[in-house]
């Protein structure tokens, strides 16, 4: 896997010129406050003996009632958990590098003295592990409603325990504010707990690192450039966090 280095927006777009070439196709980004942390969602991080099914029931239980518009499937739920903080096998990606860059650098000041890391994805080159190959069409990547993510449901990776299959790179119905401002995508696990810089020979992935010192900076750039929770999250509370950060 390759590895760099870079203290500014600058530096990365030096780099990225060199790199977008590495392997075909389009790219996702996705940034980490930590740069020693692996590409593993949440769910599969969590050391506590809880099933899947048994946080999708129980969110269903309170949720149910509160949400806008009930959702269909379990990949619908799975994606309103992911919203809202629960852990699920769900990662999120970006189309935007500055997007990913944002969230990288955004809580440097929870994480003193920690490097963090923007990781690019090419999602075409990552399922060709999980054998999704489109011949016609080379840049083909499905969606959670295409045939291809059927075994990566809920019930079916509940059902097929001795099933392990590698982490898939999908796009999803941008269907609220929040995702569609951060061109947002998404990867899924399935019951392999392998993190995605391992799968295969790594020519999927590529990773910068920001070092400690160079994350305000960063962040202060990229501030100048628009890039706000509320450009990120258009939602009532990223006002009310802005406007508390101004009178501090």
């Amino acid at each position: 896997m390759i590895e760099k280095r870079i203290n500014n927006i600058s530096e990365f777009l030096d780099a990225w010129r060199v790199d977008q070439g590495h392997e075909a196709g389009t790219a996702w980004f996705r940034g980490q406050s930590d740069a020693s942390w692996s590409l593993l969602p949440g769910f599969l991080r969590n050391e506590v003996q809880v099933s899947e099914t048994t946080l999708l029931n129980r969110f269903k239980q309170s949720a149910a009632m509160l949400a806008d518009n009930r959702p269909q499937t379990s990949f619908d739920w799975t994606f309103l958990m992911q919203h809202y903080g629960v852990p699920t096998r769900l990662l999120d990606w970006s189309e935007s590098p500055l997007v990913a860059l944002y969230f990288a650098v955004d809580e440097f000041e929870n994480h003193p003295n920690r490097d963090a890391a923007l990781w690019c994805l090419w999602p075409t080159v990552l399922n060709k592990n999980a054998n999704i190959v489109d011949k016609v069409e080379g840049k083909y990547i499905p969606s959670f409603e295409d045939v291809e993510l059927e075994g990566y449901a809920t019930d079916s990776v509940r059902t097929n325990t001795r099933i392990e299959l590698f982490p898939v790179a999908t796009i999803a119905t941008r269907n609220n504010p929040r995702i569609q401002a951060q061109l947002g995508t998404f990867t899924i696990h399935h019951n392999k707990k392998i993190a995605i810089e391992d799968v295969g020979d790594q020519k999927h992935i590529l990773k910068y690192v920001i070092p400690s010192e160079s994350r305000h900076s960063v962040l202060t750039d990229l501030k100048l450039l628009g890039f706000n929770r509320f450009s990120l999250f258009p939602e009532l509370a990223s006002v009310g966090a802005i406007l508390k950060e101004m009178v501090k």
